[in-house]
């Protein structure tokens, strides 16, 4: 399984090349590395260069905001999935993209997301807060549920069904993005609990005060625009993040992936593309059962990796920016 990794990058000369290598060192070989330089005025295009790999395409060229830079790396990129890494985060561990494709190896599955660390600038070995994700149902969206953006892959024909990154939201598409996706009650999604990506406080969203301000806004409108609640949700989405500074329980045992499906039927399940076998650097997932959660009927079952889900139908999308 081919999977697209984009990174889009401004002025990162201090952390990109970490990124990079942080891609670069993944044990899955099936891996694009799409690297998109908004004309950036610092050292970023030489660190990008410095720890180039085979696998990694470099685009230097202005851009209007970093989502526009994301649709273009979406719209040039050719993996079955497709995931984010920014200039300054970092993948956690080297088997990160190995368990992605390993979640992804049913057909049937549309999203796999899993828990972030926010850490340090000046160290990602400090964690600050730490961001234990929940398995998606459709009655969460009202309590401002979304998975940690940065750890979520999704299949490339969810973004042909959905479109791309809004624009319009200049901090918050990525939220925007999971309300149309995931409240359309078609995507069926796997949640991974365990830290996939180390993500250094002061990005765009959380940079300072009038940030914060600004994506609280964006968020709202978005909240309205998919109908999912009023300031009500917005307040509960603020406060889910209280939680993330409490200091996590080292190992988290007994915690295995979770399959949710968003309605009734899971989308794009008799659409099936196929996927490479490939092999995984890894020990097999305990077999367990596995609930389509907000229906609570039993579906299937995780055993070794594999899946067994109900086939669902949906209508062809193009992919094409909102």
């Amino acid at each position: 399984m081919k999977i697209s990794i984009i990174t889009a990058a401004r002025n990162a000369e201090a952390t990109v090349a970490q990124a990079i290598r942080s891609v670069a060192a993944q044990s899955h070989a099936g891996i694009e590395h799409l690297v998109l330089d908004g004309r950036s005025r610092d050292r970023t295009r030489d660190e990008i260069r410095r720890v180039r790999h085979a696998r990694l395409s470099l685009v230097s060229e202005p851009d209007l905001g970093l989502y526009h830079a994301i649709n273009k790396g979406i719209l040039r990129s050719t993996g079955e999935v497709i995931g984010l890494v920014h200039a300054d985060d970092l993948l956690a561990h080297r088997h990160v993209l190995a368990r992605v494709a390993d979640a992804f190896r049913d057909p049937a599955v549309d999203a796999v997301f899993g828990d972030l660390d926010y850490v340090a600038k000046a160290d990602p070995e400090r964690v600050i807060r730490h961001w234990a994700a929940t398995p998606f149902t459709p009655s969460r969206l009202k309590r401002g549920w979304m998975p940690p953006h940065p750890t979520l892959f999704l299949r490339r024909r969810v973004f042909d069904a959905f479109g791309l990154y809004d624009t319009s939201f200049r901090i918050a598409a990525d939220y925007e993005a999971v309300l149309r996706m995931f409240g359309s009650g078609r995507i069926v999604s796997v949640h991974l609990p365990e830290v996939l990506v180390k993500m250094r406080l002061g990005g765009e969203s959380n940079r300072n005060l009038g940030r914060i301000l600004h994506k609280s806004r964006e968020d709202y409108r978005a909240i309205r625009r998919h109908r999912v609640g009023g300031l009500a949700t917005l307040v509960a989405k603020n406060l889910s993040k209280l939680p993330q500074f409490v200091r996590r329980a080292q190992g988290r045992p007994g915690r295995a992936p979770t399959v949710v499906s968003g309605g009734a039927q899971p989308v794009f399940g008799d659409r099936n593309p196929g996927f490479l076998p490939h092999q995984v650097d890894q020990q097999p997932h305990p077999a367990v059962r596995v609930d389509l959660v907000d229906r609570g009927d039993e579906i299937g079952k995780w055993a070794g990796g594999d899946f067994d889900l109900i086939a669902g139908r949906h209508a062809a999308g193009r992919l094409q920016e909102p």
